[in-house]
């Protein structure tokens, strides 16, 4: 095991590192929550990969707070609400994507820590959130986004499923047999309900909502681990050009002129995934012009301005800058997590029904 903080020779020092990884612990409210900034809202996606990043970076103590506040948002169908702002519920809809994700983060608890107690203390909250994932699952296989909640009780599903989303939750469910297997309680439903999901993803990209806009729709499928090997480097090719400014990291969003920190850096994973390790490379160091001295990073920068947008660091920012260095620089021994480092073979398609054939396009929720 591994634990001393990474970095990337030209790019990141590990003092560097442990400075950005600090950045987010200042911003860590007493509960445990990590909101996006001070004063902002708290998602459990986010709020995760946070986590995960104070680990990797030695702030250890932050960490471990953080984790302990996951199950205290948990409601008893397992999901969590949206928006949290200083320990208050803003928006109570149980968004599918970040409710699974805390099975990421435990995952890459146990790869950096090997602290088996931990699993086992947050295996029912993960259980509990997965097992409500899959009960979202559509006929074609992708996962409705979100539920809505009223006055404490859950509603109407929004049946439309998320590439990005539902490919991030495609690594959570992998995480999650994976964690399955070291507790000692399978899951083969959510072995069954992955294999439907990465099947949806690879062949019916046109069932899910037109997102395409967005970086996070077009790298996702790689980053979550759904699209490998030739296809993945031919999905990152086929919109480098919408998407890349060179010397300054991705757009967002392709219409608008505003490169961000932390869709590049999870590109630099992706490509890291697909094996393409220098132009990884490239577009971390490419970001660093987003760091400010005291280790933070601006969201994002609107080019034709020259100006940072929005004025603040955000977490979410920072997480994901220290998971690329460690992705990259393979440093600790939770740098696999995008790659896939001790997970189980990837979900089977073999004689899967997905019903694609007869269910049409998803109905729309207006």
């Amino acid at each position: 095991m591994r634990s001393e903080v990474p970095a990337v020779d030209g790019v990141l020092a590990a003092a560097d590192v442990a400075a950005t990884a600090a950045s987010i612990a200042r911003m860590q409210e007493p509960s445990g929550a990590v909101p996006w900034t001070v004063g902002e809202h708290t998602d459990v996606w986010n709020h995760v990969e946070a986590a995960m990043a104070l680990l990797v970076g030695g702030e250890v103590e932050a960490a471990e707070r953080a984790l302990a506040w996951v199950p205290t948002m948990q409601r008893a169908d397992g999901s969590f609400p949206m928006k949290v702002v200083a320990g208050e519920v803003e928006d109570a809809s149980g968004e599918t994507n970040m409710s699974a994700y805390l099975a990421v983060g435990l995952w890459h608890h146990w790869l950096v820590r090997r602290d088996l107690r931990v699993v086992h203390r947050y295996w029912p909250t993960v259980r509990a959130a997965l097992e409500w994932v899959c009960s979202m699952q559509l006929p074609f296989g992708g996962i409705a986004w979100a539920q809505e909640w009223r006055a404490g009780t859950p509603g109407a599903v929004n049946d439309e499923a998320l590439v990005a989303g539902s490919s991030s939750i495609h690594q959570a469910l992998r995480a999650g047999v994976a964690l399955a297997g070291l507790v000692g309680d399978p899951q083969p439903g959510w072995e069954l309900a992955g294999g439907r999901l990465g099947h949806a993803l690879r062949s019916h990209e046109d069932l899910f909502l037109d997102k395409s806009g967005f970086s996070m729709d077009w790298y996702y499928p790689v980053l979550g681990g759904a699209v490998t090997g030739e296809a993945a480097s031919a999905r990152l090719a086929a919109r480098w050009d919408t998407f890349v400014e060179d010397g300054l990291g991705i757009r967002c969003v392709s219409a608008n002129p505003w490169v961000t920190g932390a869709e590049t850096c999870e590109l630099a994973m992706a490509l890291d995934v697909a094996g393409d390790s220098e132009r990884a490379g490239r577009l971390l160091a490419d970001v660093q012009h987003l760091r400010d001295d005291d280790g933070g990073y601006w969201t994002g920068y609107v080019f034709p301005d020259d100006a940072h947008w929005p004025a603040e660091h955000t977490t979410y920012t920072a997480a994901a800058v220290v998971l690329a260095v460690d992705a990259l620089g393979r440093g600790t021994g939770g740098s696999g997590i995008m790659r896939g480092t001790g997970l189980p073979a990837p979900f089977a398609e073999d004689g899967l029904e997905c019903g694609c054939a007869s269910a049409g396009r998803v109905a729309r929720v207006s």
